[in-house]
């Protein structure tokens, strides 16, 4: 198997994945608090880096000790990821409900441990997929990298152009708050309706759970 146009692939299925809808809301509750677009865009890359360290950790146990991650774990992993969105858009929520404050944000910190919760959970599904299609271990681990990579790129110009919106509003001091608490509310939305997929209807809090790593 040529391993360039299997690189190329993974490059390009890591900009697409960084744009999945629970990547692009919890970025976005992030990102709507930023006033520069070049923090916007580090959070974004931050971000990535965090995701791509897991994805090489789980991903490279899951190849190479063909470790099988159960179906009861794996629905937890992605439960957790839906306990963050909540929490990312609770807090975001307070900050948009109280703009007279002065908040400190953890910059880096925050993305990092988000991406970190997001790699964790993605990727069974990654890893999973190169058992079929890729025979070496070896390109497989460059595989994740270079799929990593992807990602950090894809969510570094999606949170670029995400905090566009916030910071061209930030002088319209009402609109801005409103959007900011809009995006707020759904990032709790959305994560509330995750945990409630995985934890009732994929029963991860029942006896018969069902688990389709994707």
């Amino acid at each position: 198997m040529e391993a360039w146009p299997v690189l190329l692939l993974g490059f390009l299925l890591g900009l697409r994945h960084a744009t999945d809808a629970d990547h692009v809301v919890a970025v976005t509750t992030i990102v709507s608090r930023q006033k520069r677009l070049g923090i916007a865009a580090l959070i974004g890359m931050i971000w990535g880096l965090g995701h791509t360290l897991t994805i090489l950790i789980v991903g490279s146990l899951i190849i190479y000790l063909k470790v099988v991650i159960p179906v009861r774990l794996g629905l937890a992993m992605e439960f957790a990821v839906g306990v963050m969105i909540v929490i990312l858009g609770i807090i975001s929520l307070k900050k948009f409900a109280r703009p007279h404050e002065t908040a400190h944000e953890a910059i880096l910190v925050r993305p990092f441990v988000v991406g970190l919760i997001h790699g964790m959970a993605g990727s069974a599904a990654v890893a999973l997929m190169l058992l079929n299609l890729i025979p070496s271990p070896e390109l497989g681990a460059l595989y994740l990298l270079i799929f990593g990579l992807g990602t950090v790129a894809g969510m570094t110009g999606i949170t670029f152009l995400i905090g566009l919106p916030y910071i061209f509003t930030t002088r319209l001091h009402t609109f801005h708050r409103y959007l900011g608490l809009a995006t707020a509310s759904f990032s709790i939305i959305f994560g509330l309706t995750m945990m409630y997929e995985l934890g009732i209807v994929n029963g991860l809090f029942t006896d018969h759970p069902v688990w389709t790593p994707e």
